[in-house]
């Protein structure tokens, strides 16, 4: 039980940090950060290749939020997302459904295709929450194609559902008392 409590709240206070805190400018947009200059000489961004409908980048956001869907059905939808990591969805999820922001409403813009990664796209995405009052988060994504489809880039998950090396975060351990002088 202390694990599940630790989870959500360790997801809420992620959502909480990127609807209220992460790096957003005064109007609630977040900068994207500067793209990375391969090291290596890649192929070039399909620039003749038309870029994705929006929809279909939104479809994976809307999937990610979608309580409807277990955390095992979203791993596909996240770089590298493994089976442990599954938790972190579901409580990111739960998350949003306790703090009635659920539906989030997310439409993406300003698509361009990534100068780091070929093939894949950047989007400035809005999530518009259920309650107006929360206001709406806008964020830098990046997604790569996947077969058929699109998926979150493994960077861009970490930055918003703290995917890093543990599948569920933990609140860090009580620092001990200092010993009396």
């Amino acid at each position: 039980m202390t694990h599940r409590i630790s989870s959500v709240l360790s997801a809420a206070t992620i959502f909480v940090a990127a609807f209220g805190l992460s790096g957003c400018s005064q109007d609630g947009r977040v900068e994207r950060p500067a793209p990375v200059t391969p090291t290596t000489s890649a192929a070039p961004a399909p620039a003749a290749a038309p870029l994705p409908d929006p929809a279909a980048l939104t479809d994976v956001l809307g999937r990610l939020a979608d309580p409807a869907v277990p955390g095992e059905a979203k791993l596909a939808l996240v770089e590298g997302a493994t089976a442990e990591q599954a938790a972190v969805l579901d409580s990111f999820t739960k998350a949003l459904a306790d703090n009635h922001l659920l539906p989030l409403t997310f439409t993406a813009t300003e698509l361009s295709w990534s100068e780091a990664e070929p093939g894949n796209v950047w989007a400035t995405v809005t999530a518009a929450p259920a309650k107006p009052e929360s206001g709406p988060l806008t964020f830098p994504m990046e997604f790569q194609p996947t077969d058929g489809g699109w998926q979150l880039t493994r960077e861009t998950a970490e930055l918003l559902l703290a995917f890093g090396g543990d599948a569920v975060p933990q609140a860090p351990a009580p620092a001990a008392p200092e010993p009396p002088r």
